[in-house]
């Protein structure tokens, strides 16, 4: 249905309209009786087997929705019942922040891609963490028994060198509301960000979350997410700031500046200018970081792959490469609703 009646009229619509959409049609079917037990019939999968635990956390599934695509946990009670075992919400930064001027977000159908440039649009911490105490997602996160992380970042505003000060202020605020924390440093679309991924100002940051975390009766566990552009040189760097600071695991991996594999017109992709790639043409970047770190940090270091999961094949070669656990987004967007149903089923 999705792929036969929606995605065509969706896709009639510029990207950030088509979300909005989507969502809104979504939840107002839900207003229709018996269309929200019937749904979750078709869409919620929920068996034992499914079940496992990563950095202290019990997943009821390896499926999770990656960052991105809820950026004020406004949307975890519709999320929630197509399946997922976890849903990441963000990037928050401390002060709300519009992002980039649009149009942002382009569609590259001949690719099954994305391009972006949102540039860490959201409506502020504060927001976020009266999203989350709302009791229609407290009621869906318990219901659906959904993990939700935050994702947090700095504000374009803050210099660089004082940036450990922004995802401090998102670490304390949030650290009630979230099952577990990603620090973002790896997004393209903010002036500066990725060169926080150099060790000295990465070691400070991931420092500073720590020590509130230690501070804490129950620690929280703290990921990075990293980028796929990184050199080999670069990663090693990270396994040992994955060492040095007690991280509980890593993303990989953000969306890439590489355009060279795409089937869309060069011209084309120049026209829509900068921005981070995701989808189908990322898979191959991510799984070789993926298997890079696998390799360098051993077989019980977890590890989240994102980037091309689209099908069962896409989703079992992260597994191959170490993933314990994947995230999905841009599959999402080509596949439809029954993404996460159909990738659980597969077997």
């Amino acid at each position: 249905m999705y792929k036969a009646l929606l995605k065509p009229l969706l896709f009639r619509f510029q990207p950030e309209t088509a979300h909005h959409l989507a969502l809104g049609l979504f939840k107002t079917a839900l207003w229709i009786p018996g269309y929200g037990w019937w749904h979750d019939k078709h869409y919620v999968i929920e068996r034992p087997e499914l079940e496992r635990e990563v950095f202290g956390l019990r997943f009821k599934n390896a499926v999770g929705l990656a960052a991105g695509f809820d950026k004020n946990a406004a949307y975890i009670p519709l999320m929630a019942r197509l399946g997922f075992g976890h849903i990441e919400v963000g990037t928050v930064t401390p002060k709300p922040q519009p992002g980039n001027d649009k149009p942002r977000l382009f569609r590259l159908p001949q690719d099954e891609a994305l391009i972006n440039r949102m540039g860490f649009n959201n409506d502020g911490v504060e927001a976020m963490v009266r999203n989350l105490s709302s009791p229609n997602v407290q009621r869906a996160r318990e219901k659906y028994r959904v993990i939700v992380g935050g994702n947090i970042g700095k504000n374009k505003v803050t210099e660089n060198e004082d940036a450990w000060k922004d995802y401090q202020v998102c670490f304390s605020v949030l650290f009630d509301h979230v099952d577990y924390f990603v620090v973002n440093v790896s997004s393209p679309n903010t002036p500066g960000l990725r060169a926080l991924q150099e060790k000295e100002p990465l070691k400070k940051i991931l420092s500073v979350c720590q020590d509130i975390n230690q501070g804490k009766h129950k620690p929280k566990p703290l990921l990075l997410k990293i980028a796929p552009d990184l050199t080999d040189g670069q990663l090693q760097d990270i396994v040992e700031i994955a060492h040095e600071t007690k991280l509980s695991g890593l993303i990989a991996t953000n969306t890439t500046l590489d355009r060279s594999k795409l089937r869309t017109l060069k011209a084309q992709v120049d026209a829509i200018g900068a921005g981070g790639l995701s989808g189908k043409p990322v898979a191959d970047m991510s799984n070789n970081v993926l298997w890079f770190l696998r390799r360098s940090l051993g077989k019980d270091f977890p590890l989240i792959g994102v980037g091309g999961v689209h099908d069962a094949a896409s989703m079992q070669a992260k597994m191959d490469r170490g993933a314990d656990l994947v995230q999905v987004y841009t599959g999402l967007i080509y596949e439809g609703q029954g993404l996460v149903r159909n990738l659980l089923n597969h077997d």
